[in-house]
């Protein structure tokens, strides 16, 4: 049974607004197929169908599927069989991605830790042969200077007369 948001439309700065994407996007995924919406004159009109797959592409984007991909995953849409074969199809793309996601946090994570390794060897090095090269060191240096030179203005005791 369709509802009123089934025949809702939507102009491209309503679903930019909404989703947060650029009108030039939106144009792009239209040119790439991925979006279909109606004319009236020059203005693009949109309908549910369009919005729930321009989340649906979003999303995709986001997870880090190619425009390919979600092609593809939007091509199996079959509403008389509930999604099923889109929805399984999708589930194992998913899966794969999320275990690629883990693998790169887990690639980052262990650069990280390497990088981190090396600033604490560099910083040790630094600080026993030449701590004025250290980050910081120019900021440290100014302020020592500043609160150990004398201001002739400033005269924290005052000579008795």
């Amino acid at each position: 049974m369709a509802t009123a948001d089934d025949h809702r439309t939507y102009s491209i700065r309503q679903l930019c607004r909404e989703f947060g994407a650029t009108a030039r996007a939106l144009r792009f995924y239209e040119d790439k197929g991925l979006l279909t919406p109606a004319r009236k004159g020059q203005t693009r009109v949109y309908d549910a169908r369009d919005r729930a797959r321009l989340k649906l592409i979003l999303r995709g984007r986001r997870i880090g599927f190619s425009l390919l991909e979600i092609q593809e995953m939007l091509d199996l849409y079959d509403h008389d069989n509930h999604n099923a074969h889109q929805m399984s199809v999708a589930l194992r793309r998913h899966r794969a991605q999320i275990a690629a996601l883990k693998q790169q946090r887990e690639d980052l994570d262990a650069a990280i830790e390497t990088a981190e390794e090396a600033c604490a060897v560099m910083e040790r090095k630094l600080a026993e042969f030449r701590p004025d090269l250290l980050p910081g060191a120019d900021e440290y240096a100014d302020l020592l200077k500043s609160r150990l030179s004398p201001d002739p203005l400033h005269q924290p005791f005052k000579a008795r007369a």
